[in-house]
């Protein structure tokens, strides 16, 4: 016996040409064997892992523009349904002896659409579960206890349990309602829509008043981008007026709502002491690229695509180019500045992808003081000459960063915060501004006094 002979998957075809053919069945054009289409048993024995592209017809308001949105209600409402709907048990594994391996496809998300890979194992939409002109696509998966081989009987008991799956989900998908299905719509058109506006506004990034940019982890959703809003107390943003709120219409729901927006090619900084949330409001920011679904916090809070971070880190070097802030290579580097070869340092790893950044015109670059060779940011007492920190760079070169903006948290850089064109200050989590000219003169008195304190010590005997 070879191939796929006498295994479950060798009985796939014959299952899908038996199972559903009303307004849910099982989508037999769109089948990819071992894909999206297969019937195995599990590596431990116990169950037969499944998956099954459906077709459903879609519910009045789920079509149209946005789908993406309503299709991310509808998957989570079977989510949610899983527990009281018996014939859903299969998607979350129940009954096998390992659930928990089914735990991806019944994980919360909230994440609509995205160009990153993160979340890609969670259901969620995407080009297999979406919504068209046909209906509403769905790509189902899931364990059922293992029945034994492929017999007569064992098949149809598959099957059967198929059929009232479908039919289960056609339930759940119907009483959705039509205003919840029109909303996740109108709020999917209002993200594409805002970012494609952002350009001709001069914007990069646009962070709406009420935006919670705090996360809550789970070992599925571990990344910024993909993990839910914090749970408990969550502090919204709120634009300063000092920082010059900017006003927006949605085109998809109508509304009008303000917040503050990221400029092009300017440099702001996000400043605070230790967790006021400032490494947050940078991933929340990357997170704009991203659509969301309501109750996600970060619904409106919508960037540009094509944002990069330069971050600190050892690797080596092809033909690096760190002309910008080297004016020489450091020992045991070879070549010049402009094509280094070697072992990378936290700062020339750095340096190379800021200028990448540059070179390539992204439009916003971001920086964490946390993940950062701060002599690359900031000019020391002991530094070469050879060498200009960023904190220069702005101060006397900014022609050289290009149509990039830069948006950067930093706590203790203030030679650098000194040098942003804005800064905002993150004080109990919430949202202050810090005049320029003000923060330069406190930085100074600042410096005065660390002058004399050395005068002082100098002068003792």
């Amino acid at each position: 016996m070879s191939g796929t002979e006498g295994s479950w998957q060798g009985q796939v075809h014959r299952i899908v040409a038996g199972v559903g053919d009303g307004r849910a069945r099982i989508e037999r054009e769109a089948v990819r064997d071992l894909v999206n289409t297969y019937l195995v048993r599990s590596l431990d024995t116990t169950a037969l892992r499944f998956s099954i592209p459906l077709l459903l017809r879609a519910p009045p308001g789920a079509s149209g523009p946005g789908a993406d949105g309503a299709a991310g209600v509808l998957i989570e409402a079977i989510k949610a349904a899983v527990p009281a709907e018996r014939a859903l048990g299969p998607i979350a594994g129940t009954g096998t002896e390992h659930p928990r391996h089914c735990l991806p496809n019944v994980e919360p998300v909230t994440l609509i659409a995205s160009r990153s890979a993160v979340g890609t194992d969670l259901w969620r939409p995407d080009d297999g579960n979406r919504i068209d002109d046909a209906g509403l696509h769905l790509v189902v998966r899931g364990a059922l206890p293992y029945p034994g081989p492929p017999t007569p009987g064992a098949i149809g008991e598959v099957m059967d349990g198929f059929s009232a799956l479908i039919e289960a989900l056609d339930r759940v998908v119907r009483r959705v309602p039509e205003r919840t299905l029109a909303a996740a719509r109108d709020l999917s058109v209002d993200q594409k829509a805002l970012r494609g506006a952002l350009p001709g506004m001069g914007l990069v990034a646009f962070i709406a008043d009420g935006t919670r940019p705090a996360r809550t982890f789970t070992p599925l959703r571990c990344h910024p981008r993909i993990a839910g809003p914090k749970e408990g107390v969550h502090i919204p943003f709120r634009c300063p007026a000092a920082l010059d709120p900017v006003e927006v219409e949605l085109a998809g729901s109508g509304r009008v709502v303000t917040g503050l927006g990221l400029r092009r090619r300017e440099a702001f900084a996000v400043a605070g002491s230790n967790a006021e949330g400032k490494s947050t409001f940078l991933h929340a920011v990357v997170a704009g690229q991203d659509d969301h679904a309501a109750g996600d916090g970060r619904e409106l809070l919508v960037s540009v695509e094509g944002v990069a971070r330069a971050e600190a880190g050892e690797r080596d070097l092809a033909g690096a180019d760190v002309s910008l802030f080297f004016k020489s290579l450091p020992p045991g580097l070879s070549g010049t500045p402009r094509a280094a070869f070697g072992r990378g340092s936290g700062s020339l790893v750095m340096a190379e992808e800021f200028q990448a950044a540059v070179r390539a015109a992204a439009p916003l670059l971001i920086l964490d003081e946390d993940r950062s060779a701060t002599n690359l940011l900031v000019p020391g007492c002991l530094q070469s000459g050879e060498v200009t920190p960023l904190a220069t760079l702005l101060a006397t070169r900014r022609e050289a960063l290009g149509e990039t903006a830069v948006l950067f948290a930093a706590s203790s850089l203030d030679i650098l915060i000194a040098q942003a064109d804005r800064i905002l200050q993150l004080d109990g989590h919430e949202a202050r501004a810090l005049d320029r000219r003000e923060f330069r003169r406190r930085l100074d008195a600042h410096l005065r006094e660390v002058r004399e304190h050395l005068a002082e010590d100098d002068a003792l005997p």
